[in-house]
């Protein structure tokens, strides 16, 4: 798809950002990677991010990226894109997205550069170089080391045409209003919070209509059942799945210092669709943690947990 019409398709549905599997060796396990795409798509998403956060992007090479990205290819659906995770310093940065072109990748979502705390100068230098390696579609991620301000995010939209997407994963509602306000619909705003239901409504009155669910990951149809009762406006509804599982899964998700991704992957076993080990430095949740997990996933979705049976 052409960068424009990318960012349209992601703007009208759901986004899954499917977990990377691997094997006991800590290597990348293909096969069952592609079946999970390929069971994820059977959904109705509005786009697929591989090697992306969720999928430990910032633990695998950048061949390895180009390898997870082009599995992900190979199962595509035709309306479907799908975006490239990209990242660390602008010579890697560049380099995987020029790969993720060659492979068939519809766009790149540009996670915070390594380690640095640039200006917003050498932030939008990072960015343009991005921008202008590919003719793919590119989406900045708002996050950590990586913060545009609405003045820096305008030029840089001025001068590349192929920048469509602005993810955000700070919260600072003042910065999304004013990004919004200044920006209107030249971008496709994505909601990028960890465990992102929980802003799923404040965030679609800014003009935020998807957000990247990692939870699809194991209860695709839940995840589909709640983005439904947010983009129709049902509070009740949103309030109700928020206490039931949402709110309970966060409080689990957060004793652990890098669980966001690890309980993701937790959901995939207890679901019977195990994902493998995460990569160091992150860790597992323990098996009383995957217990309590399957209880709260058994109280909202019961026909999750059938394929485990």
């Amino acid at each position: 798809m052409d960068p424009v019409t990318m960012a349209r398709r992601l703007g009208e549905g759901l986004l899954s950002f499917p977990v990377t599997h691997f094997g006991a060796d800590g290597q990348f396990d293909e096969a069952p990677y592609r079946a999970h795409c390929a069971w994820m798509l059977e959904h109705d998403l509005s786009g697929l991010f591989a090697a992306g956060g969720t999928g430990e992007f910032f633990s695998l090479t950048p061949e390895e990226v180009g390898t997870v990205l082009r599995a992900a290819v190979a199962e595509r659906k035709a309306d479907v894109p799908v975006i490239s995770g990209c990242g660390y310093g602008t010579a890697i940065a560049t380099q995987i997205a020029r790969d993720a072109e060659k492979a068939g990748a519809d766009g790149v979502l540009l996670l915070p550069p390594y380690l640095v705390n640039p200006s917003q100068e050498g932030l939008a230098a990072h960015i343009e170089a991005v921008c202008r390696s590919t003719s793919l579609g590119v989406i900045v991620y708002n996050r950590d080391n990586a913060i545009v301000e609405a003045d820096t995010l305008a030029r840089l939209c001025e001068r590349n045409a192929n920048l469509v997407g602005y993810k955000d994963g700070v919260g600072d509602i003042e910065l999304m209003t004013r990004i919004h306000a200044r920006m209107g619909d030249r971008l496709t705003y994505i909601g990028g919070l960890p465990t992102a239901e929980t802003f799923a409504m404040p965030y679609l009155t800014m003009g935020v209509t998807t957000y990247s669910s990692a939870i699809f990951n194991f209860m695709p149809e839940w995840a589909l059942a709640f983005y439904k009762s947010v983009r129709a406006g049902d509070g009740a509804e949103v309030v109700k799945q928020l206490n039931d599982f949402v709110l309970p899964y966060i409080a689990l998700r957060n004793r652990g210092r890098g669980y966001a991704v690890s309980i993701v992957k937790a959901g995939c076993k207890v679901i019977g669709r195990d994902a493998g080990p995460v990569r160091s430095p992150l860790t597992d949740l323990s098996q009383a943690e995957h217990e309590e997990l399957r209880g709260l996933i058994e109280r909202v979705s019961p026909k999750a947990l059938a394929t485990a049976a």
